[in-house]
């Protein structure tokens, strides 16, 4: 976001307390604010009238938008993943093609070397006649024996070179596709990013475009229908009791909680900004557990549990695509790098609509005694919905 947006979100929170945080339920996606929309707010309408009806499509609009900037951001994610494999198969390529190369030219040097010393040690007479003629048997039987096995090891010698060719030129190919691939994701990269800047701009034109009192109903109306939800998943009984972590999963959780109070930055994995993903893999490569990067691959390729066997450390993934995470931290509550223009925080597990969870250590056994960390003053203040 540029200073000038940040600046006008930041003024707001001050006022407020806080930003921006999701409704349940809430009418249709708008296309956008619209000018009567945008009038409706600022004319002082009743409860249950155009003011709310504006102000609730409003912030729909606005968690669209923050929803598309996401999972824009988890694309660009995958894609420099798959940046970073690409590039270590082209140098491991490379490193391949220069020792076959060099193996290539040793093997002409010796396919050269073998046919040069059976040219000088043959006479052009055969071996039955010199044996005729010569005064010493002996030596012309050794002498044939000599000009018979360099004739044998140059024959090696030129299967080996065929052999070294044929390797050389698949390695080359191998490493021209790897770099044509590597450039395919380069072109990939750029254009995910660019779409992630220009969603993450729609989300400053609309920031721009309200006043401190719209921005306070947003915050007002996206507080209590995450409350709404929260107490709805409460006393559903879908969450687990106070369950001990594995003691990775412990060191995950302190981890997460040291990064508190550090901002949302599409892409980034630390150490001075992450985004949801990048918190998540982050603390749980810290606790030395490595795990995919995205949030779509973490909901993918880790285990799945019920929430009911929640514990702190496992991961609470978002939305229908997957596009968002968070770290459990227990009774509830989540520890997650919410959004641009957000910091992370502490929320209600339910500050977004949950999609299931993963453990990425399925075999860790529970530490015996666990005391969740302390947690800073402010920890949960500012936006706890991601986008919707």
């Amino acid at each position: 976001m540029s200073g000038r947006i940040l600046r006008l979100v930041c003024t707001v929170a001050v006022a407020t307390g806080a930003l921006l945080a999701p409704v349940p339920a809430v009418a249709a996606p708008a296309p956008g604010p619209s000018a009567s929309a945008r009038a409706g707010m600022g004319a002082g309408a009743g409860a249950g009238g155009p003011e709310v009806l504006s102000t609730a499509r409003m912030l729909t609009n606005l968690q669209q938008r923050y929803r598309e900037a996401e999972r824009a951001t988890e694309a660009y994610n995958a894609t420099v993943e798959k940046l970073k494999k690409q590039r270590a198969e082209v140098a491991r390529l490379d490193g391949r093609l220069v020792r076959a190369r060099l193996s290539l030219h040793d093997s002409r040097g010796a396919a050269g070397r073998l046919a040069r010393q059976q040219y000088q040690s043959s006479s052009g007479v055969s071996s039955y006649v010199r044996l005729l003629l010569t005064g010493d048997p002996q030596r012309a039987l050794d002498e044939g024996q000599v000009i018979r096995q360099l004739s044998r090891e140059r024959v090696k010698a030129v299967d080996r070179l065929a052999g070294s060719e044929r390797h050389a030129d698949g390695l080359a190919r191998r490493a021209r596709k790897a770099l044509d691939a590597q450039l395919t994701l380069a072109a990939r990269q750029k254009k995910a990013r660019d779409e992630v800047q220009g969603r993450l701009k729609d989300v400053e034109k609309l920031l721009a475009s309200l006043t401190a009192r719209q921005l306070a109903e947003l915050d007002a109306l996206e507080k209590r229908g995450t409350e709404a939800a929260q107490r709805k998943l409460v006393t559903s009984g879908a969450l687990s009791s106070v369950r001990a972590p594995s003691s990775e999963g412990m060191e995950a959780v302190e981890y997460a909680v040291q990064q508190l109070g550090k901002p949302y930055r599409w892409g980034a994995e630390g150490p001075g900004a992450y985004d949801c993903s990048g918190l998540t893999s982050q603390a749980w490569g810290h606790a030395g557990q490595p795990i995919p990067r995205t949030s779509q691959e973490q909901w993918a390729r880790l285990p799945r549990i019920p929430l009911t066997e929640l514990r702190p450390g496992d991961l609470v993934v978002y939305f229908p695509e997957a596009t968002h995470v968070a770290m459990y931290m227990g009774d509830g509550m989540v520890v997650q790098a919410p959004r641009p223009g957000a910091r992370i925080k502490i929320s209600p597990i339910a500050a977004n609509p949950v999609l299931g969870a993963v453990r990425p250590d399925p075999a860790g056994k529970p530490v015996r005694q666990y005391t969740s960390p302390a947690l800073p003053a402010g920890s949960t203040d500012g936006p706890d919905g991601s986008a919707r």
